[in-house]
């Protein structure tokens, strides 16, 4: 049986295009990138996980990060307000949709030397300047319409290490190569389906949380932020393009922060092969569901909001044993 999809080293598609692009694999006005590895029989196959009906809230609260958000980002702002003189009450929130839990979309982060997004996007097109016509393309919304669902995977890189004495400093510079998360796979005994939904737990909640707010307020301060997070090399880029739709993490940057190369994953999962990266995401309670029930796979149903246009979006997300 071929491949759903070309290899690695067929990569880039577009020769015209910048390095490691997926471009025109699903035709040129495509905005759901590896989103479309999610077919309905993959999505069927992938229901078979649900066995008790257990369900695991990832999302962190939106205002998590109270007033102090890193990377200068505004803090949530929620107005709850009566409506006189009726017993009602009516909301108002206003938020960055980077300051909590986040799915990074297809217009957060271009090739930066190219300045293109996902399916050669540009700027002009995304604010409507230098007389080319705003439009809504490489918008969160599209992902709206059958949301992120199918099978999830955790793995438990925080746990793995702490197990192999492995030493960790969330909030410095550091890597998780490919080779190490296959290695917590084996461990853990969790096979890697195609189309899989990664969640990967470094530990950086479990640090943050142990934070004083003057620490926070410390780190804030530094320039650049540093983050320890996924290396950036080919063998990394081979083993998350080969495997899976979508990619998620505890830690803000998905990626070792600041990137230890002239490139960013950001860049080629986002604007190249239009791949979700999932960022702040709560795996604390998932992490002790997989290991009481000892298996670290599960449905996931995340429900991007329906916004035309929009950047980035809170996952809405569960994961369901």
């Amino acid at each position: 049986m071929s491949s759903p999809i070309p290899k690695f080293s067929d990569l880039p598609l577009d020769k015209n295009g910048p390095h490691h692009n997926a471009w025109g694999l699903y035709g040129k006005d495509d905005q759901l990138g590896t989103l479309n590895r999610l077919t309905d029989d993959i999505v069927k196959a992938a229901a078979s996980e649900i066995q008790t009906g257990t369900r695991i809230n990832l999302d962190w609260p939106l205002d998590a990060q109270a007033d102090v958000p890193f990377f200068g980002r505004q803090a949530f702002e929620k107005n709850v307000y009566q409506k006189p003189p009726r017993i009602v009450n009516d909301d108002v929130w206003t938020f960055n949709t980077q300051s909590s839990s986040q799915w990074d979309g297809l217009r957060h982060f271009g090739y930066q030397k190219e300045a293109k997004f996902y399916n050669g996007v540009t700027l002009d097109e995304i604010h409507g300047r230098n007389g080319v016509e705003k439009t809504n393309r490489n918008g969160i919304g599209a992902w709206a319409e059958q949301g992120i669902v199918g099978r999830g995977i955790l793995l438990d890189y925080h746990a793995w290490r702490i197990k192999n004495n492995i030493p960790h400093d969330a909030f410095e510079t550091a890597s998780i190569s490919a080779e190490t998360l296959q290695k917590v796979a084996a461990d853990q005994g969790t096979e890697i389906h195609f189309g899989d939904i990664l969640l990967l737990r470094s530990g950086y909640l479990d640090a943050y949380n142990k934070l004083s707010r003057a620490d926070v307020e410390a780190m804030r301060q530094k320039q650049p932020l540093t983050f320890t997070g996924v290396e950036q090399s080919e063998e990394t880029m081979e083993f998350l393009w080969s495997n899976f739709s979508a990619c998620g993490a505890d830690h803000p940057s998905w990626e070792a922060w600041p990137t230890r190369k002239e490139w960013s994953l950001h860049e080629v999962m986002l604007a190249g092969w239009g791949m979700p990266i999932g960022e702040l995401f709560d795996l604390e309670g998932l992490a002790r569901q997989c290991r009481e029930v000892g298996r670290w796979s599960f449905f996931v149903c995340s429900k991007p909001v329906y916004v035309p246009g929009g950047v980035a979006s809170p996952p809405n997300i569960l994961a369901i044993f």
